[in-house]
């Protein structure tokens, strides 16, 4: 059945911006079949109607950057200094499992469903239940095993991840909405043989690689001491960088990497609330932007930036930009809401199917009901959705034509069911964590 959603104001974040003020969009199976104005509109009796309301339509928000099954470690260790290798990495390595993986991955499900989040971008450990629950939520994803200079969690030794990883393509390559990657941690967790090896497997098998880069100060320190360089300088020189790359966070970067990123077509995930919670200096993200590269925006996991939604990321990446360059007329709000829809969709790669509501596109679309008094009255729509909306005005997300949520409800998930059994697992976590902090005092 062809669905049709009506009386939408419809931000289309085509290449024209158009918008259509009492607008419709027709979807048929899982693509965009016809975009008009309500008066050209003529409803079929196969027609599955879905009323908007006078809400905005637009394309799904893109998460270019997240760790979607931390969410069950969410709130541990706040504030805490070095809280990666002294907190999340012994928490990962002598406590996770896939059961845990699992749960933490449907329970962020939800909050994306929630959020209008349509496709995301996750590297974490066991992704192969990450990969079953995003498919039984029919979600869209690109999911990177993490690979690391040590054992981990799924693999009992050093760079195991990548034989973990070529099982994991195999297996999700071609599905539908999953695209599976390559992930290794970082520059300075993994050498630069592995590196190229990645490299090269992920040329051979034509599959994406996302990666933490130029994020840490230790990093950047240790790059300068070893190589008097800066690590996406080194790894230019080694060959690593490619337009397969999504690289994560970009905080500590000059010009001239900046061109070294743009010229090698490195997608960046802008980070923005995660970094300013871990205290780390403003990331030149619009002077990226302007420089041409694909930028798009992220999250990080739900225990660096705690929510994962983009539409709350919007405000804060126009407000922290403007702070940090003295100076209010940069990143308008057009400017952000196009890194949260198409910008993502550049960097993932999926462009061409995804990130505008346009013909032959496919239907990833949700609507945001504007009667909410937080948004009224609305004198100009980006602005309505950057500085107003909240995720709680999304009512309706709708992934490859399967409508995910409807009037607030998840219609994929039973959801009390699911919060049951992240209250049972978080149990045994608060048990090891007040054993990680009786190690931290001794």
């Amino acid at each position: 059945m062809k669905k049709c959603i009506i009386n939408g104001v419809v931000i289309t974040m085509d290449d024209s911006r158009n918008i259509i003020e009492d607008g419709f969009v027709i979807i048929d199976g899982n693509e965009i079949s016809e975009i008009g104005n309500m008066k050209d509109l003529k409803v079929s009796g196969d027609m599955d109607v879905i009323d908007a309301r006078g809400g905005i339509v637009m394309p799904g928000f893109v998460n270019c950057h997240t760790h979607i099954s931390m969410s069950v470690f969410r709130g541990l260790g706040e504030d805490m200094p070095d809280r990666l290798r002294r907190y999340m990495f012994p928490m990962e390595d002598e406590l996770l499992d896939e059961e845990m993986v699992g749960i933490g991955a449907r329970l962020s499900l939800i909050e994306l469903i929630q959020g209008g989040v349509t496709t995301f971008c996750d590297m974490y450990y066991f992704e192969d239940e990450v990969a079953k629950a995003v498919r039984d939520f029919g979600m869209r994803a690109v999911l990177g095993e993490t690979i690391l200079s040590k054992p981990s969690p799924d693999s009992s030794e050093a760079y195991g991840g990548i034989e973990y990883a070529k099982r994991f393509i195999s297996k999700w390559k071609g599905d539908s909405l999953i695209t599976p990657a390559f992930a290794p941690h970082a520059p300075y967790t993994c050498d630069d043989q592995h590196l190229m090896e990645i490299k090269k497997l992920a040329d051979e098998l034509d599959v994406p690689i996302t990666m933490h880069l130029s994020e840490m100060l230790h990093e950047m320190e240790e790059f300068d001491s070893k190589y008097g360089k800066t690590p996406i300088k080194h790894l230019e020189d080694i060959g690593f960088l490619s337009e397969r790359l999504i690289a994560a966070h970009l905080v500590y970067v000059d010009d001239e990497d900046i061109e070294v990123l743009r010229r090698n077509g490195v997608g960046a995930a802008h980070n923005v609330v995660a970094n300013a919670k871990s205290g780390r200096k403003v990331s030149p993200a619009p002077a990226m932007h302007k420089a041409g590269m694909n930028v798009g925006l992220g999250t990080d996991g739900p225990m660096s930036g705690n929510h994962q939604d983009i539409l709350s990321l919007l405000g804060y990446y126009t407000k922290i930009q403007k702070q940090a360059a003295l100076d209010n007329r940069i990143c308008p709000a057009v400017e952000a809401v196009e890194l949260g829809t198409i910008g993502g969709a550049r960097v993932l790669g999926m462009a061409d199917e995804i990130g505008s509501i346009e013909i032959g596109k496919k239907a990833d679309i949700i609507i945001i009901d504007t009667s909410a008094p937080n948004i009224q009255p609305i004198y100009d729509y980006y602005s309505a959705i950057v500085y107003a909306a909240h995720p709680h005005n999304v009512v309706m997300t709708m992934v490859n034509g399967s409508v995910l949520m409807s009037d607030r409800k998840v219609l994929v998930q039973d959801e009390d069911r699911l919060i049951d059994e992240v209250r049972e697992v978080s149990k045994r976590i608060s048990r090891f964590a007040r054993e990680l902090d009786q190690r931290a005092r001794l």
